[in-house]
């Protein structure tokens, strides 16, 4: 099914709406380039007319002391016109480079709001893809809109001088008796400036024609970009260095892929069109362009060799109808691109709008400080959106205040799920989640997640100082972000790092940053979770990248670390949850067994027994 064509009033509308939202996280932008705009449309027309003045008085009374104070006039104006010229650019350009980050903010706030079911979405990922590519290509989109503005706000204040500086032309009279009296006709006039604003109007539409082939192409020009954006430098990327050189990848990468990028080669869909129709048309708007600079001269000659005016208003004259109808071509172009541009537009809008449609609460959670929180699964079950399988079904499992709860299975069975569910970045299908016996989806959404910290399995840590990773924030308590480090473990890495907490991790952010193993950025992880003293400590697989000794330490001392909180855990290595007061076994999205590490494995029918027996047979001294 095609996509319904949009209407240049669809159009301007959104490249509006776009606008508006600049002004508003940039309320200095817009200021900045309108008054630059406006400066660089109308200062010419103050030399082009003094310079008409002396010209004129060159040609006429040849007064000095005229000549002299429009020379001294002209010097004092194009020092004036260059000092004001420099300092609004510099502003423009102040301005515009400060927007770059806010573009990016305008879908990070996005983003953050998100429903992250909708994060989590193919449809959504396209779409900020889609979003990301157009910006790449050409800056289609909200960049565009910035872009466009300039030019077209200096098209239009161009126009408005030049109707202004032109207007006599018209008006003058060819001396009576001269055999250019015609001119005089008002038929005559109309009829030339009938003719000039045809030529004006039919320019940029030959234009606009020869550039809405490239909008034609974008699903295959966003497409070159992303293949290029990726395979051109993957070599960049410090993590694929390894398998690049071990499986001599760089040839299949650089090679076999992009040479399949030929959007924008000789031999490219895109060239053959400039070769053709997209070649003809913008050489119409060549040709039309000059018939009416052509037009332009003659006219104005033939008025001032004919007496209507001076020598002098002739470069006025020429000058100035030559940027009217240049203003009027490029106002009439830049509209076409805004045309042009409200189709990506509609993309970015279509992102921007996604409503949120998870329940955000209105009552607040509880503040206790003895914790004593209880959660309930009643009957829950789950799919995925797009999804006929369940990945839950009918869970029930209340948590003991303070306990410590193991969730294992083999892979797929749930677990991950389960945990999504109580920290409710997911909605159940079927069934209730209850805090202290309420809904929690009657909760306020930012309070009730307060109460979790997660190390999830694939967590990520930031390049920022250590300190900052594990507090979350710049202003933070550095005895407590070190008492955590110490907790997880990271005791001894810190002494060794050369700037403490203020070590940056990783080098994109500073070049003494230093690199971190797996099992470092696990403890670093753990540290983090237990920075934020959440009622709920949740670790998805924690150690997974530790080494057995470091694994050991954090299971002896791991009741300490969790102090009074409810701490649940998820791990596929059965022997680290002995120490829990009770574990969950999940089987294909059911809880099908529970109870202690003693009354679990002694059940020989069950799934734990069977786990348990096919790990513990690699421990076991065959020999």
């Amino acid at each position: 099914m095609a996509k319904n064509k949009l209407t240049r009033r669809e159009a301007l509308k959104l490249n509006y709406r776009a606008l508006v939202i600049w002004q508003r996280l940039c309320p200095r932008l817009l200021l900045s380039i309108a008054a630059s705009s406006a400066f660089q449309a109308l200062s010419p027309y103050v030399t082009i007319w003094l310079s008409a003045r002396i010209i004129n008085e060159l040609a006429g009374n040849r007064n000095p002391k005229e000549l002299l104070r429009l020379v001294i006039l002209q010097l004092a104006s194009a020092a004036i016109l260059a000092l004001t010229e420099g300092i609004l650019t510099r502003w423009k350009y102040y301005e515009m480079h400060s927007s770059d980050c806010v573009h990016g903010k305008i879908y990070m706030d996005k983003m953050f709001t998100l429903d992250y079911v909708d994060i989590d979405r193919q449809y959504v990922f396209d779409l900020y893809s889609q979003i990301l590519q157009n910006n790449n290509w050409m800056s289609w989109g909200f960049r565009f809109t910035i872009l466009i503005f300039e030019p077209l706000a200096t098209a239009a204040l161009q126009c408005l001088g030049g109707i202004c500086m032109t207007v006599s032309l018209f008006l003058s009279i060819v001396p009576k008796g001269s055999r250019f009296a015609v001119l005089n006709h008002p038929l005559c006039t109309l009829s030339i400036a009938a003719f000039m604003l045809l030529a004006t109007v039919l320019s940029p539409v030959c234009s606009n024609r020869s550039s809405r082939y490239w909008t034609k192409f974008a699903s295959s020009a966003k497409l070159g970009n992303r293949y290029f954006s990726f395979y051109g430098f993957i070599r960049d990327e410090r993590t694929r260095a390894e398998d690049l050189r071990t499986y001599n990848q760089h040839e299949n990468v650089y090679v076999h892929y992009l040479k399949h990028i030929d959007i924008y080669s000789s031999g490219g869909e895109i060239v053959k069109l400039a070769r053709g129709p997209m070649g003809m048309w913008a050489v119409c708007a060549k040709l039309i362009s000059g018939l009416l600079t052509g037009t332009a001269y003659l006219f104005v000659c033939l008025k001032s060799f004919a007496g209507a005016f001076g020598v002098g208003s002739v470069t006025q004259y020429i000058s100035s109808i030559t940027k009217l109808f240049q203003g009027i071509s490029d106002f009439l172009k830049y509209m076409g691109s805004l045309y042009s541009n409200g189709e990506f537009l509609k993309t970015s809008f279509e992102f921007l709008d996604l409503p949120n449609a998870m329940y955000q609460g209105s009552l607040t959670t509880e503040k206790r400080s003895d914790r004593r929180y209880e959660i309930e699964f009643r009957d829950v079950s789950f799919r995925y959106p797009g999804s006929s399988q369940y990945a839950l079904r009918h869970v029930n499992l209340k948590f003991r205040i303070g306990s410590r709860l193991a969730v294992v299975g083999m892979n797929g069975s749930g677990k991950t799920t389960f945990i999504k569910l109580l920290c409710r970045l997911y909605d159940p299908c079927e069934g209730q989640i209850l805090l202290n016996g309420i809904d929690i989806r009657k909760y306020r959404y930012d309070d009730y997640i307060n109460l979790f910290s997660v190390v999830f399995q694939d967590f990520r840590l930031f390049s920022l100082p250590l300190g900052e990773n594990v507090a979350g924030k710049a202003d933070y308590d550095r005895g407590r972000a070190r008492k955590c480090l110490e907790q997880a473990g990271f005791s001894d890495r810190l002494t060794a790092m050369p700037e403490g907490l203020d070590t940056y991790l990783y080098k994109e952010m500073e070049q003494n940053g230093v690199d971190i193993s797996g099992g470092e950025a696990q403890k670093i992880a753990l540290a983090r979770a237990l920075c934020k003293d959440a009622s709920f400590i949740i670790l998805d697989e924690p150690t997974a990248a530790l080494d057995p000794v470091a694994e050991m330490e954090i299971y002896s001392k791991f009741n300490d670390i969790a102090g009074d909180k409810t701490a649940v855990y998820i791990s596929h290595r059965l022997s680290s949850c002995k120490f829990c007061d009770e574990i969950a076994v999940f089987h294909e999205g059911a809880i099908i067994q529970r109870g202690s590490h003693e009354e679990l494995v002694a059940d020989e029918t069950g799934k734990y027994y069977e786990l348990w027996h096919a790990q513990a047979q690699y421990y076991v001294n065959t020999g």
